[in-house]
């Protein structure tokens, strides 16, 4: 897996412009037609992706935290919200909440999450490709694709449609 997560930095890098025009197009694609069409390539290609395989998205990037997620998470951990900010969490330039470092702390060996059943909202809807209105957050899944394989592939299937 890490000699595709390589390649697929190097892809992204070589692609870029074919994305860029491609991106440029989706976003004059507005509502259900750009949803369905994300959609479908989701389901097709998560078919085939097994996320524990890779966790690329845990290894290097953080979600944002809302407040719930810190009250949920600290809950679960039976700590206080404060104490689970301090330890775990701060303000990045834009004033998110995101994990001090990568990869994330809750990343266990076998690529599985220690807080999978109270995860953050960001990590559960993670790689936004399952979204409605995908043209909010084109930007995002952009930057996805140099993250995760399956967005790499999405955006490399959507090409050709």
């Amino acid at each position: 897996m890490e000699k595709e997560i390589q390649d697929l930095k190097k892809k992204a890098f070589q692609d870029r412009k074919a994305n860029r025009d491609l991106f440029e197009k989706l976003k004059k694609m507005r509502g259900a037609p750009l949803d369905e069409k994300f959609h479908t390539l989701h389901d097709e290609v998560f078919e085939n992706i097994d996320c524990l395989e890779c966790a690329n998205c845990c290894k290097t990037s953080s979600p944002i935290f809302i407040e719930k997620d810190v009250d949920r998470i600290a809950k679960h951990l039976n700590m206080k919200p404060g104490k689970f900010h301090e330890k775990y969490l701060k303000r990045d330039d834009e004033y998110d909440i995101v994990l001090k470092e990568s990869p994330c702390a809750f990343l266990d060996d076998d690529n599985s999450c220690s807080i999978y059943d109270v995860r953050p909202r960001a990590c559960s809807e993670y790689p936004h490709t399952k979204r409605k209105k995908m043209s909010h957050i084109l930007p995002l899944t952009l930057q996805n694709v140099e993250v995760c394989p399956a967005v790499s592939r999405i955006v490399d299937k959507m090409k050709n449609v």
